[in-house]
């Protein structure tokens, strides 16, 4: 079934080319043609998932690898879901380049299927688990939105255009729905740590740098509501903010291991 997981990691690619020439060449007959290649990716991604968690017997994010085909699956299913509701090409534009990088991020790390450890076997495993993949992949679409934003106003756009509003109003969005549920990682997994660890918070590695990027995506949220920032800024900040991201994600396993150095096996 590795089939899968590698053919779907080729289609994302092909779609996400398709995706930029269309938006180079403005066809919508290629844009729908790369959401339809970008939704095979999608089935065949699936496929891989299901037969990977009926393999091990278990939701299939225990690890590095399982996690972050994990997060690449749900900027896809996030993608579609946000382009069914605006028909927006821009989401689509986002959300293609995210989930491309991101599976092949997963493709170099090891994908043999192991025993879980014990301190995994909980009831808190897929909420905690679960809700940091879709909290990541919300913060990805918004960030990929930050650099469309930017791209846009290299070009000469005006920050008053009705589609760069829309972008920055959605990544704003996204990011209100990404803290949401980091908000629901953060107090499940001390929860978790608690009946695990004995302890509510350790200040583990993982658990501190995910701490930081709340409060950084919390300061993103105060400039919005309270100050009225708005585009650039904004989009500058998504993308920085994302950047912390990827280092609580990848960047903390590999330089500061800790309790959560289990997630790399």
């Amino acid at each position: 079934m590795e089939f899968c997981f590698f053919a779907g990691l080729v289609v994302y690619f092909v779609s996400m080319v398709m995706q930029f020439v269309a938006s180079a060449m403005k066809q919508k007959s290629v844009h729908k043609a790369a959401r339809i290649v970008f939704f095979v990716g999608l089935v065949l991604h699936t496929v891989y998932t299901v037969w990977r968690g009926i393999a091990a017997g278990r939701l299939p994010l225990a690890n590095q690898f399982e996690f972050a085909s994990g997060f690449a699956w749900a900027v896809a299913v996030l993608g579609f879901v946000l382009y069914g509701r605006l028909k927006q090409e821009w989401i689509m534009t986002a959300a293609m380049p995210m989930t491309f990088l991101i599976l092949s991020y997963a493709a170099f790390q090891p994908m043999q299927i192991k025993e879980i450890m014990p301190a995994l076997r909980s009831t808190w495993f897929a909420l905690h688990i679960g809700s940091a993949a879709f909290s990541y992949a919300a913060f990805a679409i918004a960030a990929g939105l930050g650099v469309g934003y930017l791209i846009q106003l290299k070009k000469g756009k005006d920050e008053k255009d009705r589609i760069m509003r829309q972008m920055d109003y959605m990544s704003y969005r996204l990011i209100s729905l990404g803290f949401l549920l980091l908000t629901v990682v953060i107090f499940s997994g001390a929860i978790w740590a608690e009946q695990a660890w004995s302890t509510w918070w350790s200040w583990d590695p993982k658990e501190t740098w995910a701490l930081i990027t709340w409060i950084f995506y919390a300061i993103y949220l105060h400039q919005r509501l309270r100050l009225k920032w708005q585009g650039k800024r904004m989009a500058w900040l998504s993308i920085i903010a994302f950047i912390l991201v990827i280092f609580t994600f990848a960047g903390v396993n590999l330089l500061l291991p800790g309790l959560h150095s289990y997630a790399t096996a």
